[in-house]
């Protein structure tokens, strides 16, 4: 019995120090806002992927308040967290939260949305130069040259919105398109609604709307909807399940699709490369696709 005592000892001390010897370390997710589909599946896709790879995630909702967000990113301080995996809110505001991890020597990851500054391992995204440009070049496709567009901006200060916008604007010279206003709606399906309905007032005649994500588009698709403007083409930008969705039912013609999840997953790969010394790139494109009817 004694014998058997101490085999059992001896196991589950082996077992415990096996278990240790294992543990990984901890990674923080500060996310712009959880009130938005794209950026729960970017939760997601960081979350399985942290369990994959043995990592304990602690996930921050910083409600696209930059103030939040710097709280947010204090409270780590305590949490034991070896690199930080954050979501701007805004890129100029982030600079704040930024600084405050570097003077604390933690390891910084963008994800979708760049920061003006601070110190930054590297930057996880979408090319949204490229996908802006995707989408005039569909338009073109679709309704041709020359065509009187829409645009829906998303919050200002943000990359996602600069660097789509600026997509965009490539296409309006490529295309020649007639842009008859083009006007923030922060992202958000409300506000893609409201501004829809007001421009849509004073500009008739619009043949397309690009939005620059899908829950402005399918605000811009209600608004539309109740004026009965069947014709008008509509893309949206990001790829999300309410966005696939609609493309699918015929309502959108199409959405210039991220990989949310693949951004969130390839962030914990990153950090877990920068936790083992391993050689990270500065900046790890996300590729893009059109998806239509």
């Amino acid at each position: 019995m004694k014998k058997l005592t101490t085999v059992l000892s001896v196991a589950l001390l082996s077992a415990t120090i096996s278990s240790t010897a294992y543990a990984k370390e901890t990674l923080a997710l500060v996310i712009s806002t959880l009130n938005n589909p794209f950026f729960v599946t970017m939760k997601e896709g960081a979350e399985q992927k942290a369990d994959e790879l043995g990592y304990q995630l602690i996930v921050l909702d910083s409600q696209n308040d930059p103030a939040k967000e710097l709280s947010n990113v204090e409270d780590l301080n305590v949490r034991g967290a070896k690199v930080l995996l954050i979501n701007p809110t805004d890129s100029d505001a982030v600079t704040n939260a930024i600084r405050l991890a570097n003077r604390a020597k933690l390891p910084v990851l963008t994800l979708d949305r760049a920061a003006s500054r601070g110190d930054v391992k590297s930057h996880i995204a979408s090319d949204n130069v490229a996908g802006g440009l995707m989408a005039g070049d569909f338009i073109a496709e679709q309704v041709g040259s020359n065509a009187k567009v829409i645009q829906l901006e998303g919050i200002a200060g943000t990359s996602a919105a600069r660097e789509r916008g600026e997509g965009f604007k490539q296409a309006i010279a490529k295309h020649k398109f007639e842009l008859l206003a083009s006007q923030p709606a922060d992202f958000d399906r409300t506000k893609g609604l409201n501004v829809m309905e007001n421009l849509l007032a004073a500009n008739p005649d619009v043949q397309a709307v690009f939005a620059q994500n899908d829950e402005m588009a399918l605000g811009a698709l209600r608004a539309l909807q109740a004026a009965n403007k069947k014709d008008v083409l509509i893309v949206g930008f990001d790829g999300t399940a309410d966005g696939i969705k609609a493309v699918q039912a015929g309502r959108l013609s199409a959405t210039i699709a991220q990989q949310p999840d693949a951004i969130g997953a390839i962030a914990v790969e990153t950090a877990d490369k920068l936790l083992n010394a391993q050689t990270i790139e500065k900046h790890i494109p996300v590729p893009l696709q059109v998806i239509s009817e």
